[in-house]
């Protein structure tokens, strides 16, 4: 599988750009803030239906512009696909397969599989719980359809539970009868998306050590640890317990919206204890294991995006990125960067096909 082409109209800083692609290699070279992220992201546009840098899709929009589109032409399984993404703004985001819209999102992820590593990265160690969960969930989901829709569902109750109690706050009322309706529904779903979560935890932990131990060729010992108040009790007790709680804060304390992935090296949060050398191997490795575990899964290599990384990386970590490169671990590579003389000898080492694109 791998990206044809691209267009893109009114994204970004970009009025109207196309690029065709090499089925390896493609280098996006250029000054800071020209655009080269930019391109990256269109390319996670069409492969996930939102941006990966900017939760808000109206600022996907060219400043002063109505709308923006992305196309995109892939080649997989020797049939040719064609995706776009557009927005207009004052309506509703619009994702299409070969002419026919999507009417769930969800029905799309996994098509593309697609794994970026960037900068933006380290806000998996830096920011809350929930950057963590969407890790994980999107790993995932890339894989398993039925865990997606389980995700949505879960969220649609867990709100419409929160809106009760709400409401039972405001009118100084009580209904055990409704709530336990709302608990049954949490329950069920929770508990599955815990085990799937847990399954996938314990099958991605060995694959995460191995790159990580490749790239620092240390003895350090890294803990990726899934915490989960379902170890303890099923999640209908957990909710029945902490009642008078949810009550007091109308909101659903508990539950598999609370989990977290806890990152450790030497048994302390590499968020307090690692070195910037530490955290940086630390998320490259998390995401190597990525691509390597929905290859596994999936049968087919997933696009790989490099945002800005060489200047993040010492001379030790590239090679060892080359090397992957040459032993065929990659299916398509993108890379973006500021120093063209550096990426054109980096991909020239790797003995495969490869475009620069100036911008």
């Amino acid at each position: 599988m791998y990206l044809k082409k691209i267009s893109l109209f009114n994204y970004k800083n970009f009025s109207e750009a196309n690029f065709e692609f090499d089925t390896k290699i493609n280098c996006f070279v250029g000054k800071n803030g020209i655009g080269k992220t930019n391109v990256l992201d269109a390319i996670y546009h069409l492969s996930f239906g939102k941006s990966y840098f900017n939760p808000l899709a109206v600022q996907n929009i060219k400043h002063g512009e109505e709308f923006f589109v992305v196309d995109g032409e892939f080649e997989k399984n020797e049939r040719t696909e064609q995706i776009v993404c557009s927005l207009k703004k004052g309506q509703k985001k619009i994702l299409k397969r070969n002419g026919k819209q999507y009417e769930k999102f969800s029905d799309h992820i996994g098509f593309i599989p697609l794994v970026i590593i960037s900068p933006a990265d380290r806000d998996l160690i830096v920011e809350g719980s929930e950057t963590r969960r969407k890790f994980v969930d999107s790993v995932i989901s890339q894989l398993d359809t039925s865990y997606l829709l389980e995700l949505i569902q879960y969220q649609k109750i867990l709100n419409q539970r929160n809106a009760l109690l709400k409401y039972f706050a405001l009118n100084q009322v009580f209904e055990k009868d409704t709530l336990s309706i709302y608990n049954e529904q949490l329950n069920s779903l929770g508990q599955r998306i815990f085990e799937k979560r847990k399954e996938f935890i314990t099958d991605f932990i060995p694959i995460f050590n191995k790159h990580h131990q490749a790239i620092t060729g240390s003895e350090e010992k890294v803990q990726l640890v899934y915490e989960s108040s379902l170890f303890e009790k099923d999640l209908l007790t957990l909710l029945e317990e902490n009642l008078s709680k949810d009550r007091t804060l109308h909101f659903t304390s508990v539950g598999i919206h609370k989990d977290d992935l806890s990152f450790e090296i030497d048994g302390f949060p590499i968020k307090k204890f690692g070195s910037q050398g530490q955290q940086k191997s630390f998320l490259i490795a998390l995401k190597l294991a990525q691509f390597e575990f929905i290859k596994k899964q999936s049968g087919v290599k997933p696009i790989l995006l490099f945002d800005d990384i060489f200047d993040k990386l010492d001379e030790t970590r590239v090679e060892k990125i080359i090397e992957m490169v040459n032993n065929d671990t990659f299916g398509q590579l993108f890379i973006s960067d500021t120093h063209p003389e550096r990426t054109e000898a980096i991909v020239k080492s790797t003995h495969q096909s490869y475009k620069i694109f100036n911008l």
